[in-house]
């Protein structure tokens, strides 16, 4: 650990002029008291490491110094890759090796280049889960993780409806979806899915599985989250909309089953259209399709048509 942080702190000063003790203690997250022995130890290490004194003093290195110690560990080259997305970076426990890998790639920069990290950082910025939730991360994500980026095979218990389950799995790649980590997995001979917070326990084995070059993550999750949301979808309404209800209905509904219906629909003579639409259930469906208004008139399921009218005299009853 300390031979890390060492390198590290030759990294920081390497990338700015001068750092006080505060600041590198800051940026290790130790003692200032520490800084100074760590200085002196690098200092007798030949590595020339001066201190200025004085209230504007600090710490720099002589003579433009630069170190080679610039080459990227594996862990670190791929954190790289994910450091945009510090939030999900700390949840995995990989905060670390992408700071290792930053400070790195920054120090192997030209000095006219030093600024690109911050750069980039005022111009953007990922938030991943939605508006109105506090994401919370699961308890077990780091070991997941870390089964994920050593290949390594897990035993885990998984709460599922009806009880908990044990599973020997192979953890392919993590998702992070709108807020909610899931974890694909290969169980047996077969790719599954598995939401990160529904573990219970996560056992790591020390063997390796030998990962398919064939797999790709991102293919099967899109593939496998488009046949999640249409198994959702198990009933079906028969509407008729207007031209601004067309215009709303895929933003009130499912918006690939609502392109559908309404690639699919029939125009009628006053120049509303009639679709079938495939919804989650008929309590779905009631709360989705209440948004339109009058801009949606619902023909069947009768049980579903009898509930907007009835909720529709409730309306006026109340604004009478």
């Amino acid at each position: 650990m300390r031979a890390a942080r060492l390198i590290k702190m030759v990294l920081l000063l390497q990338n700015r002029p001068s750092m006080t003790a505060a600041e590198l203690a800051a940026e290790l997250e130790v003692s200032e008291r520490t800084i100074t022995r760590d200085a002196l130890a690098l200092s007798e290490a030949g590595v020339p490491v001066y201190a200025d004194r004085g209230r504007a003093g600090g710490y720099r290195l002589v003579g433009g110094y630069r170190t080679r110690l610039t080459g990227l560990a594996r862990g670190e080259a791929e954190a790289l890759f994910l450091s945009g997305l510090p939030q999900a970076l700390r949840d995995m426990g990989r905060e670390d090796a992408a700071s290792a890998a930053r400070l790195k790639v920054s120090a192997a920069l030209l000095p006219s280049l030093r600024d690109a990290p911050r750069s980039a950082a005022q111009r953007f910025h990922l938030d991943a889960p939605g508006w109105y939730q506090e994401p919370e991360t699961p308890e077990l994500l780091p070991a997941i993780a870390e089964s994920v980026w050593g290949d390594l095979r897990v035993r885990a218990r998984y709460r599922r409806g009806d009880g908990e389950v044990e599973r020997e799995l192979e953890p392919y790649g993590l998702v992070l979806k709108a807020g909610v980590w899931y974890v694909c997995a290969r169980a047996d001979t077969s790719y599954r899915t598995y939401r990160v917070d529904r573990f219970t326990d996560v056992v790591l084995g020390e063997e390796h599985f030998a990962r398919d070059p064939d797999f790709d993550l991102a293919a099967f999750w899109a593939e496998r989250s488009d046949e999640f949301a249409r198994s959702l979808l198990r009933a079906e309404v028969v509407l008729r909309v207007t031209e601004a209800g067309a215009r709303r209905l895929p933003y009130v509904t499912d918006r690939a089953a609502a392109e559908e219906a309404l690639a699919a629909g029939a125009v009628e003579e006053d120049g509303r259209v009639r679709v079938s639409l495939r919804v989650e259930n008929e309590e779905v469906a009631f709360g989705q399709l209440l948004g339109l208004g009058a801009e949606a008139e619902v023909l069947a399921p009768a049980a579903l048509r009898a509930r907007f009218a009835e909720a529709a005299r409730a309306m006026a009853d109340r604004y009478r």
